[in-house]
C-alpha cells in the first residue's frame, strides 16, 4: 500500500460559500425566552440614533363628530325655517295611529262602550279628518257588527243586550230596513215574553180546574208556552201534570169498558208527551183490555152465528142471535160483524113478516115488522114489506084479508110518475135525502098507493146496490163527504150488507190520506177535521196515532 496520500480533486480546491440552512426551522426559543424576561431583542450594540430617526405617527382629525354636529345644526336650522310644514305632518301621523288602533279594536270585537273601542277610535279619527274614508267605512262596519250582535242577543232572549246593541247600530247606520226589521222582531219577542207569563197563569188555572182538553185547556196552553220557549221549566212541569191526569183518564175509561175512548186519549197523550214515562204501561193496559174484550166479542159473535143458523133469531133471554150480536156490540162498539149480524136478524124477521102477510096473519106480520124496525128502521126490505101489509087490506083485528080495490087511471099515472122520479133521484145519489124527494121516499109513496107495484118494490130493494155504486164513484172522485153519506145510507138500507165493513175501512183510509195531505200543506184545522172523520170510521187503525202526532208537532 502506498504511503502517499492522494491529492484532493480539483473541484475540492474551490471556495465554499457559507450556508445558513432552512430559516423556517430556525429555533427562536431563545428569543421568546428573552422576550418573556423583558429583555429587548435589540442587540446591545444597536445605535439609539437609529431609533430616534424612525418616522413619527401622524395625528388624525375627528371628522365624523364634526360632520354629525354640522348635520344636527343644519337640520335644526331647516326645522326652524319649516315649522309650518312640520306642524301639518303631526296630525297625519296621529290619524294613522288612531285608524290602526281602531282596526285592531274592531278585529278584537271591542266595538263600543270604552275609550279604546273601535267606535270611539274611529270617531276620534273623524274629528281629525271628517272626510276620511277609512274612518267612515270603519264606523259602517261597527254599525253592522252591532246589528249582528243585536240579532244574536235576540236569539238568546237577552232582550236588554239586544236593545243596547240595536241602539248603537241605529246611531251608526242611521236606521234602514235591516235595523227596523230587528227592532220589530225585538218588540214582538218582548211582547211574546210577556204573553208567556199570561199563558202560564191561564194554564195553571185550567189545570187546577181539571180543564185539560180544548183550546182553553191546560194541555193547549202549556203547549203554546213551550212552542215559544221550549226550555220553559214551568210549562214542562205543567205538561207532566197533564200527562198524569190523562193517564188517570185512560184508567177510568178502561174500567168503564170504553176502550175506544182510552185509545183516543192515549193517542193524544203520546202526541203531546212522546217521552212520557207511563206510556209503555198505558199501552200494555189497553192491549190487555183489547185482548180480553176481543176474546169475549169473538165468543158472542160465534154464538150469534150459530143461533142464526139454528133459526133462533130472537126471543127472550140470551139464547138467540139477536142477544148475542147485541152483546158483541156492547163489548166492541161499532163492530162491523156484529152490525151485519143484526142486519141479518132484521132480514129474517122481514122474511117471516112477508110469510105472515101471504098467510093472512096481519097481526103477526105487523109485530115482526115492528121488531125488525127496531133493528133496521130504514131497511128497504122493511119499507117494501110495510107497503105490502098496508095495501093488502089487512086489519089487526081481522082474521082474513080482503082484496084491494083496483087503481084508477089517475092513481096508476101517479104511481108511474113517482117511480120515474125515484129512479132519477137514485141516479143523482139522492137515496135517502131530501125528505119527500129521495128515491127511498118516492118508492115508498108509490107503494103506498100500489103496494103490489113490482117496479116500485124492485126499485126499493135495489137501492142498496145503487148506494154501493154511488159510494165507489164518490171515493174515486175524492168526494169523501158524499161517500160517507152513501155508507151511512147503506147501513140503514141493509144493515147486514157484507160489503159494508170493507167500505168503511176504505173510506177511513181515504180520510187519513186527506189528513196527512193537509198536514203537509200546513192546513192544521182541516187536517184535524179529516182525522176526526177517520177516527169515527176506523178507530183502531194504527195510522191514526201517526197522523195525530204529525198534527200536534205542526200545530
Amino acid at each position: 500500500m502506498s504511503s502517499r496520500r492522494d491529492s484532493p480533486p480539483r473541484e475540492s480546491l474551490r471556495r465554499t460559500e457559507p450556508v445558513l440552512g432552512n430559516l423556517d426551522q430556525f429555533d427562536t426559543s431563545a428569543e421568546r425566552r428573552a422576550g418573556l424576561r423583558g429583555e429587548s431583542s435589540r442587540p446591545p450594540f444597536a445605535s439609539r440614533r437609529g431609533q430616534d430617526n424612525a418616522p413619527r405617527r401622524r395625528r388624525r382629525v375627528p371628522w365624523i363628530p364634526i360632520v354629525i354636529v354640522v348635520l344636527l345644526l343644519g337640520g335644526g336650522a331647516w326645522a326652524w325655517t319649516h315649522q309650518a310644514m312640520l306642524r301639518g305632518w303631526l296630525p297625519q301621523t296621529q290619524l294613522n295611529t288612531l285608524l290602526t288602533r281602531a282596526d285592531t279594536a274592531y278585529a278584537a270585537g271591542r266595538l263600543s262602550g270604552s275609550p279604546d273601542s273601535a267606535r270611539d277610535l274611529y270617531e276620534a279619527a273623524r274629528a281629525l279628518d271628517p272626510d276620511n274614508e277609512q274612518a267612515l267605512a270603519g264606523l259602517q262596519k261597527v254599525g253592522n257588527a252591532e246589528l249582528g250582535q243585536a240579532r244574536a242577543a235576540l236569539q238568546r232572549r237577552d232582550y236588554s243586550g239586544a236593545r243596547t246593541a240595536l241602539e248603537e247600530a241605529r246611531s251608526l247606520l242611521g236606521g234602514g230596513t235591516q235595523v227596523q226589521a230587528v227592532d220589530d222582531a225585538l218588540a214582538k219577542a218582548v211582547l211574546h215574553s210577556a204573553n208567556l207569563d199570561v199563558l202560564i197563569n191561564q194554564a195553571r188555572d185550567a189545570l187546577a180546574n181539571g180543564r185539560i182538553d180544548g183550546k182553553d185547556g191546560a194541555a193547549a196552553l202549556f203547549g203554546k208556552v213551550l212552542a215559544g220557549d221550549p226550555d220553559n221549566a214551568v210549562a214542562r212541569h205543567g205538561m207532566d201534570q197533564v200527562g198524569d191526569l190523562l193517564a188517570q183518564r185512560i184508567q177510568t175509561q178502561l174500567d168503564n169498558h170504553d176502550r175506544s175512548g182510552a185509545r183516543q186519549t192515549l193517542s193524544s197523550l203520546a202526541g203531546m208527551l212522546p217521552r212520557y214515562s207511563q206510556l209503555p204501561n198505558l199501552r200494555a193496559l189497553i192491549a190487555a183490555a183489547d185482548r180480553s174484550a176481543d176474546a169475549q166479542r169473538d165468543q158472542y159473535l160465534a154464538q150469534g152465528e150459530a143461533d142464526l143458523r139454528a133459526g133462533k133469531v130472537t126471543g127472550a133471554g140470551d139464547d138467540n142471535a139477536e142477544a148475542q150480536f147485541k152483546a158483541a156490540l156492547a163489548a166492541d162498539p161499532g163492530n162491523a160483524q156484529a152490525q151485519s149480524g143484526l142486519g141479518r136478524v132484521a132480514e129474517a124477521l122481514i122474511v117471516q113478516a112477508n110469510a105472515a102477510i101471504d098467510s093472512g096473519h096481519a097481526h103477526d106480520a105487523r109485530a115482526l115488522l115492528d121488531h125488525a124496525a127496531g133493528i133496521a128502521p130504514k131497511s128497504a126490505d122493511l119499507a117494501a114489506a110495510r107497503s105490502r101489509l098496508a095495501t093488502s087490506g089487512t086489519r089487526v083485528d081481522a082474521a082474513s084479508s080482503t082484496p084491494a080495490a083496483p087503481l084508477t087511471p089517475a092513481q096508476s099515472a101517479q104511481v108511474a110518475r113517482m117511480v120515474a122520479r125515484a129512479k132519477s133521484a137514485a141516479r143523482k145519489g139522492d137515496i135517502m135525502l131530501p125528505p119527500g124527494d129521495s128515491a127511498y121516499d118516492l118508492y115508498r109513496a108509490a107503494l103506498g098507493i100500489d103496494g103490489n107495484n113490482a117496479e116500485a118494490q124492485a126499485g126499493l130493494q135495489a137501492l142498496p146496490a145503487v148506494t154501493r155504486a154511488q159510494f165507489d164513484q164518490a171515493v174515486r172522485e175524492d168526494n169523501l163527504d158524499h161517500a160517507h153519506d152513501m155508507l151511512e145510507t147503506l147501513e140503514q138500507l141493509d144493515p147486514g150488507d157484507p160489503a159494508a165493513p170493507a167500505m168503511r175501512h176504505r173510506l177511513g183510509s181515504a180520510w187519513l190520506d186527506r189528513a196527512d195531505h193537509y198536514v203537509g200543506l200546513g192546513e192544521i184545522a182541516a187536517a184535524r177535521t179529516a182525522l176526526q172523520e177517520a177516527q169515527r170510521l176506523v178507530p183502531q187503525d194504527p195510522r191514526i196515532g201517526e197522523v195525530d202526532a204529525r198534527i200536534r208537532r205542526n200545530n
